[in-house]
Order: C-alpha cells, then structure tokens, then sequence
C-alpha cells in the first residue's frame, strides 16, 4: 500500500536539505496510518490512536531553556522556571538536531495558533514521529486551503523525539532538552515523545508576544452560554478546568490557552488536550465521546484483545491525556472567540479541605489569587508526596510565563476593571477533612454552584465573609446543602478544621512575601487571616 506524502513542502529554510519523505499538511486519516504503519502505535475500540510517551509521561520543566539573547535578556523573568542558556550553546543543540533529521522520514503540520486572525501566529511543527503531527494538528488551528499556497510561519517548532543531547558537551541537566528562541521564534526539543512539550512551547512564546499587542495571555478554559455571556476557568492541571468547561448548556471556546484583546477573548488553540484519568460516560460525557478516530490517547491502558481503554489504570502515569479538534465537543464555539467575559473563574483543588467550595472574590482579593495560582499535590501522584502540598503557581500559569508576573497581573487588573467582570473562587477538592480522611467534593455540586454563579442565580442571595480567607461565601445555593458551602461545619473535628485552615492561611502569606513591594497594598492585605 502507498501512503501520499502530501504536498511538495521545500525544507531547506529550516536548514533541513537532505532528508527522507516529508509528509506534510496530511489529513487525520493519513497520519492514522502512518503511525500503525511505523508501530507507533493502536487503535482503540473508538478509533483513537493510543500510544505510549516512554520514559517521559508528563512535561520536563526542569529541562527547559531560553535563549538568553540580547533582545530578551532584559526582558525575561530569569530564575528556576525560565533557565538561561547562551546563544552559542543553543546553536549548537539546534545543528545536531537538524542533523538528526536528515535523511529521516519527517511529518509536518503548518497551523495557526490564535483564532483572532488579528494576533494569529503562524506554527510550523517538523517531527520525526507521525503521531507528533497528529497531535499537533489536533490541538493548532488548522489552515483553510486557499491559505496552504502563501503560508510563511513565523514559529517554527523541530521536535526530535529520538535525540537526546549530552549534558557533558551540550551543557543541558539531561537527555531531554526544550530550547525556546524568542526572538528567532524557534524551539527544539529532543528527548522526549511527551507531544504535550510542543503545545506548551507555543503557549510560552505566545505568553512573550501576546502581552506587545496589549492581549492578555491566559492558562483558562472560556465558555459562553446562550445569552452570549462568556465564562473564563482559570486553573491548574487536575483543578478541573477542562471538566468544568465543557458543559451542555454552554458553547465551548477553548479548553487551555486564550487570549483577552480589546475585542474579546479568543482561543488559542484548535483542540483540547483533556486528563482521561477516571474518565467516564456519566461524569464527563463531552470529552468521553471525542475520543474517537482522529484523536490521540497518551498512556491510557487497554485491552488488547477487545482495544477497549481502562482509563482507571494509572500503572504508567496519573497523567493519562486525550487530545482531540474541538469540533469533537459537540456545539463547540466554531468562530473560538468569545466577547468579554462577565464571570472569572478560579479553580483550585484544595487537598487540606478547608476553603470553600465557592466564594466570591473582590478586585483586590482576585489579583491576590491570581498571583498565589494555589492548588495542591495529593499522596501518590508524585514520587515522596505523602501528605498533601500546597502548589502555588503564579497566574495559575508559572511555568509557561517568560515575562515578570506583574506584567501579567496588570492586564488582568486592567481587564477587569474596563469590564467589570465577576471573580470566583471553586474549591474542587476536599471536603469533611484532608486528603485521605474527607472527600472530594460532588462534582455534582461543583456544576450547580457554577451554573448558578453564571447564570446570576447568586446575585440576591446573602454573602458572609470567610473567617481564615476573607473571601465572601454564600448562605446558600439552590440544589446544594447549606453545610457543604462552609467546610468547617462538615469536618467532625472544627479544631481540627480551625488549625488546617490557618496552616494553609501562612502557606498563603509566606508564599505571597516575594510580591510585597510589588502590588498595591490592598492587594496583599486582601490574603487570609493568620487569626
């Protein structure tokens, strides 16, 4: 059988002269095939093409370099998150690449990031595995037809799986290497088969231009219901941003990365890139039915003689993922933009089980939870995590932002002062105690509340302040028992509550020390109560 490689694509601007077959822009299908072809992977009872990351089921932070050019040295938030490397060095990982990827077979996706053809970026992704430029063109935007003929990318991604570098001569901590020029706007990574590595290189880079353009980058799923009132959910992996996101009710913009312009918020993506982790018919049937031919599953356990996915195993890894176009969701938002939004949604998974399930925040109190991004890590989903930890990432988004966080929390400050949109804090993790002795939180219970703070049910319900948080909680909400809105009164022990909660409040205040000086002193006084 014969496999087209796809339109003629001349690689050599790229430094890439003498390679294999180039199989570029190919449809879904095409690249099915390709990847049973080369034993990259199978299919599942559903269609999906399921395939295993190796070594590396999850991204690789701490092998994460950019390039300390002159035109960004000033610019960049340098520290443990955003590693220098020298020009020089980078030169060199980028020639071994190129010549790692002569002579071998490569498959190309040419796609736009950003559904505001205003700030769209063109994204050229180059990768020695078929299934790499599946994903890729599940999650990117992907070209009309009369635009394959003229299109130029201004972002080039070389993903070289196969290619691990030498610490010794290459200067990198490891094997796996993700180098981000941005001001070349080209990025390496070799290493590694983890594809989510390519999504979020295009999000870091877009978190560095976006911002010149007075477009506020933003790590949340967007919503919009039928009275075209757009909903942002901001949150870190497994708050359940992209459960949340995806309700019936409402049309879907974008489940990861968006942008807020002065028109309105649009999606940066094309697809979703979803946890499959327990996944189910019956808790999240949207993303449960876009699991079909044309998407991709990352580490997902199945039955090899009925193909059917286990997505209760977690022997490879907790971070067991889907990929898939959005229009799989069904009535997704087809434009992927949205206007400004009336409600902001924080979400975090408290593992102590003290917050409350759903606050409303004042300005002050969302820039300060804005820049604490709290979530927490539970026993088993990291190696040495045995208690519950707290997690605070910066704009619920630390590892993907080159630039200072209070460049990012000045456009969210302007935002929603020009707009007046509401804030929202959703605890979606434990209740009745922490990790271990209480339990999470309904998710049942999490949609009423949501859909009630969307729909304006809560707009003439009594508000009483938080005692440790100061956040204002509901009295009630119709459909949820007035005990789960204060967690203290679901805890059999409330001493117990009272000393996890003010443990937590100086979690907060110790981690919220590096920004005094920084914030209006409103905003640091709007964090908890040490008692």
């Amino acid at each position: 059988m014969s496999l087209s490689s796809g339109p003629p694509l001349d690689l050599a601007a790229h430094g890439l002269l003498n390679t294999g077959t180039v199989h570029a822009r190919l449809a879904a299908p095409r690249l099915v095939e390709l990847a049973l072809a080369r034993g990259e992977g199978a299919l599942t009872d559903t269609g999906a093409l399921v395939v295993s990351t190796g070594k590396r089921t999850g991204r690789s932070p701490k092998d994460r370099y950019l390039v300390a050019t002159p035109a960004v040295k000033d610019e960049v938030a340098w520290g443990a998150v955003n590693q220098p490397i020298e020009p020089a060095v980078a030169a060199r990982l980028h020639d071994q690449v190129r010549a790692y990827l002569q002579g071998r077979d490569l498959f190309v996706c040419d796609a736009w990031a950003c559904a505001d053809p205003r700030h769209r970026l063109g994204v050229r992704v180059v990768a020695d595995l078929a299934w790499h430029a599946l994903f890729s063109r599940c999650l990117l935007r992907p070209l009309a037809p009369a635009e394959e003929a003229g299109f130029v990318p201004r972002l080039t991604v070389l993903a070289a799986a196969g290619l691990r570098a030498d610490p010794a001569r290459d200067g990198t901590r490891g094997g796996v290497f993700v180098v981000l020029d941005l001001e070349r706007l080209v990025v390496l990574v070799g290493g590694t088969e983890y594809a989510g590595e390519i999504k979020k290189a295009v999000f870091s880079v877009l978190n560095y231009l976006l911002p010149r353009q007075s477009v506020f980058p933003m790590h949340c799923a967007a919503n919009v219901g039928a009275a075209g009132d757009t909903a942002l959910f901001f949150g870190l992996s497994g708050t359940g941003k992209t459960t949340l996101s995806a309700d019936p009710g409402r049309r879907l913009i974008g489940d990861d990365e968006h942008g807020w312009s002065d028109e309105g918020v649009f999606n940066i993506e094309g697809g979703c890139y979803a946890k499959t982790i327990r996944l189910s018919p019956e808790g999240e049937p949207q993303i449960y039915g876009a699991v079909r031919f044309g998407s991709v599953l990352e580490n997902v356990a199945f039955d090899p003689a009925t193909r059917r996915p286990d997505y209760d195993d977690d022997g490879l890894t907790e971070n067991t993922r889907a990929a898939y176009p959005i229009d799989f969701i069904a009535d997704a938002e087809p434009s992927g933009r949205g206007g400004h939004p009336a409600n902001v949604v924080f979400l975090t998974c408290d593992a102590f089980g003290v917050m409350p399930p759903l606050a409303r925040l004042t300005p002050e109190q969302a820039l300060y939870h804005f820049l604490s991004g709290y979530t927490a890590k539970v026993a088993g989903t990291e190696a040495g995590v045995t208690e519950p930890e707290a997690t605070f990432s910066t704009c619920f988004a630390a590892p993907f932002l080159p630039l200072p966080p209070s460049r990012y929390a000045a456009l969210l400050e302007e935002k929603l002062r020009r707009h007046g949109s509401r804030v929202w804090l959703v605890n979606t993790g434990w209740t009745g105690g922490p990790y271990g002795k209480g339990s999470r939180v309904r998710l049942g219970d999490t949609r009423t509340m949501v859909r009630a703070a969307l729909a304006g049910e809560l707009d003439n319900v009594p508000f009483d302040a938080d005692p440790v948080f100061r956040v204002q909680v509901p009295r009630a909400c119709l459909g949820v028992s007035a005990e789960v809105l204060r967690p203290r009164a679901t805890w059999p022990d409330p001493a117990a509550y009272d000393r996890a909660a003010l443990a937590l409040a100086g979690l907060f205040r110790k981690n919220f020390e590096k920004y005094s000086g920084h914030v209006a002193e409103g905003v640091t006084r709007a964090g908890p109560a040490l008692g």
